[in-house]
């Protein structure tokens, strides 16, 4: 386990922050990760659930996968997507769950947030909430979530066992969670794990698949990989491909339940 500072974390939370801002107020840009609605189709989202939302909410997509193969969400589910950013997951995630439902998109880029705002309002999605927050800090209640829906996030936070422990926490008792994020075939060095700047990369942030999947069950959830993809076989940029290659970074597609 990596020890992270208070005064390291908050810089690994604002290069962060930085980053995704700048996907949600710049989208026509090239970034060293895939973006945009190229992006959601590179990964696995069907042409036909992207045209269900507004246009600006995929041009600013950065998510590594399509956690909806798993299948969670059901009619009426109250719903926290975890991570929202500019709201494509968030509002077919509403979608799916319908007017009975409800979904909180939670982010803690002030960017994204707006974004999504204004994207729930071009929908008219009545179900759905946002909430500025964090992944170690949900600001929910104990056992108030049907499903968590998560994309690309949990690789970026520095305490993975304090944030899979809030993902229990607001989960119910036998409340799903369909995650798709970054995990590693090897190890990142201290070092590099140690630098703030490269969190944002989604590589050194995250860590080898089995202890991701171990983390999880210690936190009383219960899991499975259903799906994995060579996500940066999609950047264009040649030295985040050699990283990536470096540390086996892949991502993986998970469904599971809380115990």
């Amino acid at each position: 386990m990596v020890a992270i500072f208070s005064d390291k974390r908050e810089f690994i939370f604002k290069a962060v922050a930085d980053m995704y801002t700048d996907v949600a107020t710049h989208p026509e840009k090239t970034f060293h990760f895939p973006t945009g609605r190229l992006a959601c189709l590179f990964v696995g989202y069907p042409g036909h659930q992207l045209d269900l939302v507004p246009a600006t909410a995929p041009e600013s997509f950065a998510g590594v996968g399509y956690p909806f193969a798993a299948n969670a969400i059901r009619a009426g589910d109250v719903v926290l997507d975890l991570g929202s950013g500019s709201g494509t997951d968030t509002l077919i995630a509403a979608a799916l769950t319908g007017p009975g439902g409800r979904v909180y998109g939670l982010d803690m880029t002030q960017a994204m947030l707006d974004k999504l705002r204004r994207n729930v309002a071009a929908m008219g999605a009545r179900n759905v909430e946002p909430l500025a927050g964090n992944a170690e800090e949900i600001p929910l209640p104990d056992a108030s979530i049907d499903v968590v829906t998560s994309n690309g996030v949990l690789n970026l936070v520095p305490d993975k066992p304090r944030a899979f422990a809030e993902l229990a926490r607001v989960l119910r008792p036998g409340g799903r969670l369909q995650i798709s994020d970054i995990a590693l075939a090897r190890p990142v060095s201290e070092k590099s794990r140690a630098d703030p700047k490269l969190w944002a990369e989604c590589v050194v942030g995250a860590v080898v698949e089995d202890d991701y999947v171990a983390q999880l069950g210690a936190a009383g959830l219960d899991v499975e990989v259903i799906g994995r993809l060579d996500y940066f076989a999609g950047s264009v940029n040649p030295d985040t491909r050699r990283v990536a290659h470096a540390f086996g970074a892949h991502t993986i597609v998970l469904r599971g339940v809380r115990v």
